[in-house]
């Protein structure tokens, strides 16, 4: 494994050209969704149907880093982000084989506190196991983005100012540790965010970060994602792709 990078070294991606924002698709569990209150699960013939319907669109899903450097460089059409948030075990097992059938990259969100454990976060529905540290090298080395989701899934907007420190600084040094590489990407616990989250956040030396519907923070460092879940057929995941061209505008710096 390759020696780890600075932590709190910014990256050095470059500079996107103005342009629609980026398309974002946010998933989390691929598994059984049978006892499913948060919506946060499909089915993995249901996550093969949507990849497959991303390829008939002429469509491909790439990892969120991978999909900023190539609008930078001008060539991000057909491109959409794929990104897995929580680190839950089922993407080794569940997700992965299906991103590799249809040529797909992804960026997942990982908690480095939380190795190993579960979703204890969620007081309804059942624990769901998370990641190890070694299942997130075994997503590394098959080419998936691993970015940091905080160290334990808090609210950050709530959070006083050692532990947002800690929840961006030190989660982005041990991710760094654990992959040997640096780790550029950042995303929100549930999606709440504000103008302090994202000062940290940038602060903490990542080059972009995810949120859910960030409104007039809209930027490089709270991206806005569409919520993908088990009743997205073809159709509703046309009109959301639709919807999304029709409604984002152009941000400065993206």
């Amino acid at each position: 494994m390759a020696a780890p990078v600075d932590s709190v070294t910014t990256s050095r991606l470059p500079a996107p050209r103005p342009g629609p924002l980026p398309w974002v698709a946010m998933y989390h569990s691929v598994g059984d969704c049978s006892d499913d209150p948060y919506r946060i699960t499909v089915t993995p013939e249901r996550l093969g149907r949507q990849l497959a319907w991303l390829r008939r669109r002429g469509l491909r899903g790439v990892s969120v880093a991978d999909l900023l450097a190539a609008r930078a460089r001008g060539e991000g059409r057909g491109l959409v982000g794929l990104t897995f948030d929580d680190g839950y075990a089922d993407f080794v097992t569940a997700a992965l084989p299906l991103l590799r059938r249809w040529n797909c990259g992804a960026t997942l969100f990982v908690l480095p506190g939380r190795l190993g454990g579960d979703n204890a976060w969620d007081p309804l529905g059942p624990r769901k196991p998370l990641l190890t540290a070694d299942g997130i090298r075994q997503a590394a080395a098959e080419g998936v983005e691993i970015g940091s989701h905080g160290l334990t899934h808090i609210d950050l907007t709530r959070a006083d100012d050692l532990t947002l420190k800690a929840e961006t600084v030190e989660s982005r040094a041990r991710l760094a540790e654990l992959t040997g590489t640096r780790v550029d990407g950042f995303c929100y616990p549930y999606g709440t965010v504000d103008a302090r989250a994202v000062e940290a956040v940038r602060d903490a030396g990542y080059a972009y970060a995810c949120a859910i519907d960030p409104g007039p923070l809209t930027g490089p460092h709270a991206l806005p994602r569409v919520h993908v879940g088990q009743n997205d057929t073809a159709w509703r995941l046309y009109l959301k792709h639709r919807l999304h061209r029709l409604r984002r505008r152009p941000v400065e710096g993206l």
